[in-house]
């Protein structure tokens, strides 16, 4: 139903809030109790003179009528029915809910917005814990030493014929022990406190390359035009302070040069009002091969596409992310990706509907294809690089898609195949 034809059920509720009798409000406004239950029932339109002195009855301004809850409410309760994977029909009905039942929708668009931000964190942490050693080598040592004070503890409390020096001593090495665990706690909370205050702090090469994409937005218009080189844009970077992550933008950046010189972002833009986004289509169009045109439709800001790219060990080199779907930071990522199942046969190119679980159910159009990089060599395999490009798909039914996760650590599909470890979303932390 349309936002504007629920004014009567916006009435209703406003009169039950107040407390006021149907028929109470009927005599005030003038009218039989029969028309005003019509009204109230989305079953007579309502405007001028009417809706003015309802509004003013019911003490609300006759905007909140006739508009109802605001368009990003509607919006997040649709995201949380859809991330229920509802029928559409139910979805639809997002716009009656709020305008029926303003508070309680608000509730639950909170509450959605809660847990995705709660998933977000445990996602973080969970990547964090598993790859930071700063922080992996802090809770080595606090359990150490706590293990310590609690193994001297128990000699202290079961032994009853020590000598005062080996008590006195006993005494010395929980203090010691204890001053320990005091300050390696402390430093781990200003670790930690710096970390929160600094959300996207480069502290590694892989992280100042992060930082210098994010901030790019993953597009090079420099490179793009041939306004500037590639040791121009990272020159002018100052994201990128050391040396190795200088090294491995240039790697990128050489490749998006050479990929813009191929096929350029204006000539794809109008291939794309003839085909659409379709990569084996394209590759014909432009004779180019397919991981050059992953990686060109990626690169336009207008698709919201995802890339991944990873080597031949499964380690992934490049990630471009998009709303929806997860990828992790520090490799570990789901085996069921098609990225990883065209590594075997390159050239093959592999489309896939996604389902993408942890916050939701976000459904994605996926295309990967392996290729071999650089040239051939006598005696040794050939380097193989996968790419998959990552498209959000609007189609409703999922029933055909495949079911993945990030990474095992948050992925909540129970009996699949590939896992690796326990999700900490069903066996907790």
């Amino acid at each position: 139903m349309a936002r504007e034809g629920l004014t009567g059920s916006r009435i209703r509720e406003r009169r039950s809030v107040t407390g006021m009798r149907q028929a109470d409000l009927a005599r005030a406004l003038g009218i039989s109790a029969s028309y005003l239950n019509l009204i109230e029932h989305n079953r007579r339109r309502i405007g001028g003179k009417l809706l003015l002195d309802i509004a003013r009855i019911l003490n609300v301004e006759p905007s909140t009528l006739t508009e109802g809850a605001e368009a990003a409410l509607i919006a997040t309760l649709r995201e949380a029915a859809n991330a229920a994977n509802m029928p559409r029909a139910e979805v639809a009905r997002a716009d009656e809910l709020a305008g029926r039942f303003p508070g309680w929708a608000e509730v639950l668009a909170a509450g959605h917005r809660r847990i995705a931000s709660l998933e977000r964190t445990v996602e973080t942490l969970s990547d964090r814990l598993t790859h930071d050693p700063h922080l992996a080598s802090s809770v080595h040592e606090l359990l150490s030493t706590a293990a310590a004070i609690r193994s001297t503890a128990a000699i202290l409390a079961d032994e009853t014929d020590l000598t005062d020096e080996w008590r006195d001593r006993f005494h010395a090495n929980i203090n010691q022990d204890s001053r320990r665990l005091a300050e390696s706690s402390k430093a781990l909370v200003d670790y930690l406190d710096a970390g929160q205050g600094v959300e996207d702090a480069a502290t590694s090469p892989q992280d100042e390359l992060e930082a210098f994409l994010t901030e790019n937005k993953f597009c090079f218009d420099a490179l793009e035009t041939g306004s500037k080189s590639v040791d121009q844009v990272i020159d002018d970077a100052p994201s990128l302070r050391t040396g190795a992550a200088r090294h491995m933008a240039k790697s990128i950046l050489d490749r998006v040069a050479e990929d813009a010189g191929a096929v350029s972002a204006e000539s794809l833009r109008g291939a794309l009002q003839d085909m659409g986004p379709d990569p084996v289509k394209l590759a014909r169009r432009f004779a180019a091969p397919i991981g050059r045109i992953l990686r060109r439709l990626a690169s336009l800001p207008e698709l919201e596409a995802g890339l991944v790219v990873c080597d031949r060990a499964g380690s992934l080199l490049f990630r471009k992310p998009t709303q929806g779907f997860v990828i992790p930071r520090f490799g570990s990522a789901c085996a069921l990706w098609p990225l990883f199942a065209v590594l075997g046969q390159p050239g093959q190119v592999l489309r896939t509907p996604l389902v993408q679980l942890g916050r939701g159910r976000a459904a994605f159009d996926c295309i990967a294809v392996a290729e071999v990089v650089g040239g051939p060599t006598y005696n040794q395999a050939p380097l193989v690089q996968a790419s998959m490009l990552v498209l959000p798909s609007s189609a409703r039914d999922t029933t055909d898609a495949t079911e993945v996760g990030a990474t095992c650590g948050v992925c909540p599909r129970t009996g699949c195949p590939g896992r690796r470890e326990p999700s900490i979303l069903s066996t907790g932390l």
